[in-house]
């Protein structure tokens, strides 16, 4: 993310309305703030990475189970939601630096757009999650699925043209990590809102512009995440 613009580093002859008592300065309470947002982000990294060391444990021992089962994933669906996620990823950096050149307008079209590539993730995940559910592709002991993917060309195979057991092994994880991925989504959008009111009330600007950078750099954390998810879950080879 961009540096705090030196008007932070300026200290005004009367206490600064958003310095908070136990800081000396502008710059002094940004960089405890976003040490404090690195060390969060830090624990999401080591959670998200346990359920990455987990879908490795389970690929290397039951490879031909991840084969099989990720024909039944849309590709097409999950690559749109990469893109829109992307795309949010670049709004959200772009509502830092207006924040930083006082452009409060820009600030607030750069977070409702964000906001609205939120709902458009979630929403495609609803219809993702939606078809699993009435195909019988859930979790553990119930996957029961109710016919072939609509691709033939994709149509799975285990050895001999067998469908391999515990297959839902595969939709375990894959709800697993999806689920936990969308909830922090929905988190992140509940942030992007309340950050969105304060803006259209004017309250960021170059000298304080904090709370919009740390929602940025955690919505960073969300598409990253996202983007390993996608290959491992949608895109995976023999």
């Amino acid at each position: 993310m961009t540096e705090p613009h030196a008007a932070l580093a300026a200290q005004p002859a009367d206490h600064p309305p958003h310095l908070a008592h136990h800081f000396d300065t502008l710059r002094q309470q940004f960089e405890a703030g976003k040490l404090g947002m690195w060390l969060f982000l830090v624990t999401e990294i080591l959670f998200f990475g346990g359920l990455f060391c987990a879908y490795a444990v389970y690929r290397a021992i039951h490879p031909e189970i991840f084969v099989f089962a990720h024909h039944y994933l849309d590709k097409n669906l999950g690559a749109v939601n990469t893109a829109v996620l992307i795309f949010s990823s670049l709004t959200m950096a772009w509502a830092v630096r207006c924040a930083q050149l006082n452009q409060r307008r820009g600030l607030v079209a750069c977070l409702a757009v964000t906001l609205v590539c939120a709902g458009v993730f979630l929403g495609v995940k609803y219809v993702e999650y939606s078809q699993k559910w009435q195909h019988g592709l859930l979790w553990a002991g119930w996957f029961k699925p109710v016919d072939e993917p609509g691709d033939p060309a994709n149509a799975p195979s285990g050895e001999h043209g067998e469908q391999p057991r515990d297959v839902g092994i595969f939709f375990s994880i894959y709800f697993l990590m999806t689920g936990l991925h969308g909830l922090h989504v929905v988190g992140g959008m509940g942030v992007i809102a309340w950050i969105l009111v304060l803006a259209a009330r004017g309250r960021f600007s170059s000298q304080y512009y904090a709370p919009v950078d740390f929602t940025a750099l955690y919505w960073h954390l969300v598409d990253l995440i996202w983007i390993f998810l996608f290959p491992l879950l949608y895109l995976i080879g023999p």
